[in-house]
């Protein structure tokens, strides 16, 4: 995995939040289904923009992109929103499946995506990785529940806002795990 180049660090908030950013704008400007044609239209430009900019294609962004062309699309060919209301729990069903699945076959797959900011053990990284799946999977719950009970507006900012902060909320409870599980510079446990 190609680290970003100290000049390029500003890609991966663009390609991550920018296509979320067009989604709530388009939202207030338009409605939803002018929202969704903006995160598809937003995503591919993320994804030429990163390949433009380091010469690869992030895999998360590339796998979002495509799920969103799906869900995005059948969202308007079919004029029905429930698809687009949908997409957030199938990719949290995604992850969390991804994550339980490398335990599965004893692969620490949340390991390779973070081993550049985290230091963990090994167990740590198992742990870490199961409260993750279980948070993804509590994630898709509630926004089946709110999606189907609530408003399109509400729903539009539970997802841009609630999710964001419900997952920022969730990685500080984990900080005092994964200091106990750290590992030093010389890769041995901090105790």
């Amino acid at each position: 995995m190609s680290k970003i180049e100290p000049s390029h660090r500003w890609l991966r908030p663009v390609v991550e939040y920018g296509p979320i950013a067009a989604f709530i704008i388009a939202f207030y400007i338009g409605d939803l289904f002018t929202a969704t044609a903006s995160i598809m239209v937003a995503s591919i430009l993320a994804i030429i923009l990163s390949y433009a900019v380091e010469r690869r294609i992030p895999m998360m962004p590339l796998i979002t992109a495509g799920i969103i062309g799906i869900f995005g699309g059948l969202t308007l060919w079919l004029q029905d929103e429930t698809f687009i209301k949908m997409k957030p729990t199938i990719i949290q069903l995604f992850i969390a499946t991804i994550l339980i699945g490398g335990l599965k076959l004893n692969r620490l797959m949340l390991k390779s995506l973070l081993k550049s900011g985290l230091h963990m053990t090994d167990e740590g990284w198992r742990v870490l990785t199961v409260r993750f799946a279980l948070f993804f999977l509590l994630s898709a719950i509630i926004n089946e529940v709110v999606w189907r009970t609530q408003s399109t507006e509400l729903w539009v900012n539970f997802k841009v806002f609630g999710l964001t902060g419900l997952t920022v909320i969730f990685f500080i409870t984990q900080l005092p795990m994964i200091k106990r599980f750290a590992l030093e510079d010389n890769g041995e446990k901090n105790i």
